[in-house]
């Protein structure tokens, strides 16, 4: 990664432009191409230094229902747990704790009883019970990261 991928990443977290072409207008602070800002990009992606891109929305001021889940999976079934929750979209990520429960994901629905009908469908693939945590206190956090100088 030279300094003009961390300049990119720089400007994606900071202040990716909200216009037509963002990608070419992160060219033009760059002296760069709209091409040679998303080959960039692509190969940042292709080497998992960038995970997604996407904008943050409140899903519940958008009319949505979340929910924290936790499931206790044999180890031998991991994998396979998560592929099949990978499957939902309403799914925003699920993850692996050292943990009793050991598989974690967020659920997403337009509804409770969608979310009711969906976690009963998992629960029925996975095999498993799905333990559901609602939220009694919301917490919103930033992870921003800060990219060294220089050429590695």
């Amino acid at each position: 990664m030279d300094n003009t991928d961390k300049k990119i990443l720089q400007i994606i977290q900071h202040d990716f432009p909200l216009v037509n072409r963002p990608y070419k207008a992160i060219g033009e602070k760059l002296d760069l191409s709209e091409e040679e800002v998303l080959d960039r990009i692509i190969k940042l992606k292709n080497e998992k230094i960038i995970r997604r891109i996407g904008g943050l929305f409140s899903s519940k001021k958008l009319g949505y229902t979340s929910l924290l889940c936790a499931a206790k999976v044999k180890e031998e079934d991991t994998d396979k747990v998560a592929g099949i929750l990978n499957s939902y979209p309403g799914i925003t990520h699920n993850y692996k704790r050292d943990n009793e429960y050991n598989i974690w994901f967020t659920l997403i629905s337009d509804s409770e009883e969608t979310r009711d009908k969906t976690i009963s469908e998992i629960e029925s693939k996975i095999g498993y019970f799905v333990n559901k945590l609602p939220a009694t206190k919301l917490f919103k956090l930033r992870a921003v990261f800060k990219i060294p100088e220089g050429d590695e």
